[in-house]
């Protein structure tokens, strides 16, 4: 699977996303190529888990904080009160996954920002490129 975070592209992933040498965000497809299956853990800034997202589904969600809006093309996760985008992502051809925007914190409590022009977790930032993941995951600051 082809994963796009902020402007890199991720070739070839097996659909997790390590954040910080962390497991964090699991994308799949339903029978081969049917919809997004998105599985994503959400924490607050000390490491608690604050939201869960399984089978593109929320299931745990602390006090209201988050809603999921399923798309034609993909899925947003947004703040409640907000609007604001925890994680906006869009399916294109076939099984290509571009995470175009988002903010959340780490399993260790780091805030990542994903904008079109770069992702960034603490010191560690990538802007426009492409790496060959070679079927592992695909791996964000660490």
């Amino acid at each position: 699977m082809d994963v796009k975070v902020g402007p890199h592209w991720y070739r070839n992933s097996n659909g997790t996303i390590e954040i910080e040498g962390l497991p964090q965000i699991e994308l799949s497809f339903r029978k081969g190529k049917g919809p997004l299956h998105l599985n994503f853990a959400i924490f607050d800034n000390v490491g608690q888990l604050h939201a869960k997202v399984e089978a593109s589904s929320l299931i745990i969600n602390h006090q209201g904080t988050y809603e999921l809006i399923k798309k034609e093309d993909g899925l947003l996760l947004q703040q409640t009160e907000t609007k604001k985008p925890v994680l906006d992502m869009k399916v294109s051809e076939g099984d290509k996954v571009e995470i175009s925007q988002g903010e959340f914190y780490t399993l260790k409590g780091h805030l990542i920002t994903i904008t079109p022009l770069e992702w960034s977790v603490e010191k560690t930032r990538e802007g426009e490129g492409e790496t060959d993941s070679k079927g592992d995951a695909v791996c964000l600051a660490g």
